[in-house]
């Protein structure tokens, strides 16, 4: 029987007692009576062990024919993924893998890419969190089991670097928080079970632009709020006017075509303005708006991915994206006047 002045329990059900100084006490008294129950009790106390070992040899076996599973090649044998848009080259050095979110994305970086070099690889919605699940439920997952394949290299004890099949592996999603969290799926992934592919160099996060400003006949795209004002200079005030204009025209070429003379007119009309439009996602541009600012060796913008301290990096993603709640929402309340907000 435990009296306390100010009681603390764990989880929302207030099954188990957490108060630390109850835990030690409790330990105490329970330690002590347990010692002597298995001194005068030898054979209860042998048949526990007995328990206790035989769950070890499960937990092993289990591990073994899991190991032996992936030893004899669990992904050998199959075939490159039927989304997977592979590259002509075979030149790992000078392939890269895109991965997209999305089929919509998808099918616009299929037709602008370099077909040469580029290959292209969209996925439907978010992938498992690997943190929180085992390699065999993870090859369970046909998203993480068809980028497994892609990347050609294998995983677990059969890993080999030398066996990728392409030397930039980029990250290609939308510029909002849906796409943030799915590219922090990936590099979970990347962390885990591919740590030196991302010690190679070998993993890129795509900067998409946020931004398609139009003045006149001249088309400029932006990549930040900061960088949209500069372009936009006296105009800039005029923000959501320009934003406004820019929804209601992109409704109007959506209802249907009109007459050329109509719609030459329009077009004259809109080149003696300036049209800003704010891209949601990849699959908002066209096949050439997405090579000219996401693909393009020439112009696009890629994030390489490094590690520089291996401790902090493990810590943030136990953090993060492990199972315990409780410093997950600790961090989250110390930092959330740090985020910056797309509204």
């Amino acid at each position: 029987s435990v009296k306390l002045r100010e009681i603390q329990f764990e989880g929302q059900t207030k099954a188990k007692l957490g108060s630390t100084e109850a835990q030690g006490a409790v330990a105490t008294v329970f330690g002590e009576a347990l010692s002597s129950f298995f001194e005068e009790n030898p054979d209860e106390a042998k048949s526990i062990i007995n328990k206790s070992l035989l769950a070890l040899r499960a937990r092993k076996a289990a591990k073994a024919a899991k190991d032996s599973v992936l030893r004899k090649g669990a992904l050998e044998g199959m075939t490159l993924p039927g989304k997977l848009a592979d590259c002509q080259v075979r030149d790992a050095e000078r392939a890269e893998l895109f991965i997209v979110e999305g089929d919509s994305a998808g099918g616009t970086a299929k037709m602008g890419r370099d077909r040469k070099t580029q290959a292209i690889l969209p996925l439907r919605g978010k992938i498992l969190n690997v943190e929180r699940a085992r390699l065999d439920r993870m090859l369970g997952s046909d998203q993480i089991k068809n980028l497994v394949i892609a990347m050609g290299a294998s995983i677990g004890e059969t890993f080999d670097i030398t066996k990728m099949r392409y030397h930039k592996i980029i990250i290609a999603t939308d510029a909002d928080v849906d796409g943030a969290h799915i590219t922090t799926l990936i590099l979970t992934l990347m962390y885990r079970y591919f740590r030196p592919v991302l010690d190679a160099g070998y993993v890129y996060i795509a900067q998409p632009p946020l931004f398609k400003i139009k003045k006149g006949k001249e088309i400029f795209y932006a990549y930040s709020d900061e960088e949209r004002d500069g372009i936009l200079g006296k105009d800039a005030p005029k923000l959501e006017e320009l934003l406004q204009e820019s929804e209601n025209a992109n409704e109007e070429e959506t209802e249907g075509e009109e007459s050329e003379e109509v719609g030459s007119k329009n077009t004259e009309k809109k080149q003696s303005k300036i049209h800003v439009q704010r891209y949601k996602g990849l699959g908002e541009m066209n096949a050439e708006e997405l090579w000219e600012t996401t693909m393009d060796p020439g112009n696009r913008v890629l994030k390489q991915v490094t590690i520089k301290d291996i401790e902090i990096a493990n810590q943030v993603f136990d953090t993060l994206m492990g199972s315990e709640v409780a410093p997950r929402k600790t961090f989250i309340q110390s930092n959330a006047k740090m985020a910056k907000l797309d509204i």
